[in-house]
């Protein structure tokens, strides 16, 4: 091999190289120059009526094409080859006897990508052909790339939605009023899956339990941390655990989920325990925001305490308190993704015009979904960068 040609013999391996030209003569020249760029391989097509066809047989890296041709215009070609899928961005080089300012432009104008006047010297012919095929196979490796990349993107969207589902069909069905109490509840999980879960059942015939729990981050390991949680809660699964007692439930969960064995990732919850025959609430929480009371009349009332966040302290020590349930009062259970979002000064608002918020609501007899509302208006826009969990009682 000549010195001239070591850099093309680099790149040589998988050139494919058709040319439509309907000179025969031409066709074996070309054929002995590419001889110089070993592995390649060499396609000639003297009709072009077939060069379509020849083309999506071949397959080309590169394709040589004659600008002067009997039964079809040259730049007609080039048009043909650019408007068909396979050859769209194959790399196309055009020949022409001249050299001509305004012929390369209309070829340039036409789709081709470069322009040699034949016979072209053999050293550049090499050169640029194993420029394009090169610049091709790398824009091909590019693409399939982006395409496993949106793929996978499309497969993961597909599997965060399906836990996205998942998270929502455990969550349970709003309480029709009866003599007692009625609930109602909304949840727009954020744009990522979230770590967001709540519930409420009967542990008796008199006595039902509340809760919503919230672990730290998104993806999946939060979604599986607050799934599981909530599931050893409504199955009622913890060891020597009084489930009428708030704070034993958030010590055996604390127990059962230290957060060196769940990546790193700990959660913060609320739980209460209502009495229907003693107009009681009993409640604990660990690092969680206030619930809030709201009677008919008087003031309300934030119910919080202060135990530390789940899962960070082994041994942490929780304790529960009882408020009295006035008849027509409303109690709210609520995850910080419902107030720390931002407005439009960029600030983050804060939890006290959001308990504000829901007091106005309580009072008013609103539906939940004005709140959602509001608070979307607040950031002014629908989605939520965090999961909104709102949980309504309204207590008779």
């Amino acid at each position: 091999m000549t010195s001239e040609t070591a850099l093309a013999h680099e790149r040589s391996q998988n050139i494919r190289v058709l040319l439509v030209d309907d000179q025969r003569l031409v066709g074996e020249a070309v054929r002995r120059m590419l001889m110089e760029l070993p592995g390649s391989e060499f396609r000639f097509c003297a009709t072009p009526a077939t060069a379509i066809e020849t083309a999506a047989q071949f397959k080309p890296t590169v394709i040589l094409q004659d600008l002067i041709m009997p039964d079809i215009d040259g730049l007609e070609m080039v048009r043909r080859f650019r408007a068909n899928p396979g050859t769209a961005t194959v790399p196309l080089i055009v020949l022409s006897s001249k050299e001509e300012a305004k012929t390369k432009a209309d070829a340039f104008a036409a789709g081709a990508n470069d322009y040699l006047v034949k016979l072209p010297d053999k050293l550049e012919l090499l050169a640029r052909v194993a420029y394009h095929s090169d610049a091709y196979s790398l824009r091909q490796e590019r693409d399939e790339a982006f395409a496993a990349i949106r793929g996978q993107q499309e497969r993961t969207a597909e599997e965060l939605a399906e836990a996205k589902n998942y998270v929502r069909s455990l969550l349970p069905s709003p309480i029709e009023p009866t003599e007692f109490l009625a609930s109602d509840w909304r949840f727009v999980p954020s744009t990522t899956l979230g770590g967001d879960a709540f519930g409420y059942h009967w542990l008796d015939d008199h006595r039902i339990a509340i809760y919503l729990l919230d672990v730290c981050g998104h993806g999946v390991g939060a979604a599986l941390l607050s799934v599981s949680a909530m599931n050893v809660i409504r199955s009622r699964t913890l060891p020597d655990t009084d489930f009428q007692a708030p704070e034993q439930v958030l010590h055996a969960l604390n127990q059962a989920f230290p957060m060196t064995r769940h990546g790193e990732r700990y959660f913060s919850i609320w739980y209460g325990v209502y009495d229907t025959q003693a107009r009681a609430l009993t409640y604990a929480s660990g690092g969680h925001p206030p619930a809030l009371l709201v009677p008919v009349e008087g003031p309300s009332r934030q119910l919080s305490s202060t135990g530390m966040i789940v899962g960070v302290f082994a041994g942490a020590p929780y304790a529960a308190e009882t408020v009295p349930v006035e008849p027509g009062s409303t109690l709210y259970v609520f995850s910080d993704g419902c107030y720390e979002v931002l407005m439009p000064d960029g600030e983050q608002m804060e939890c006290p015009p959001f308990l504000k918020m829901l007091e106005e609501s309580a009072l008013s007899m609103q539906s939940l979904d004005s709140v959602v509302r509001e608070v979307q208006e607040i950031q002014r826009k629908p989605e939520f960068d965090d999961d909104f969990s709102l949980v309504e009682f309204r207590f008779f």
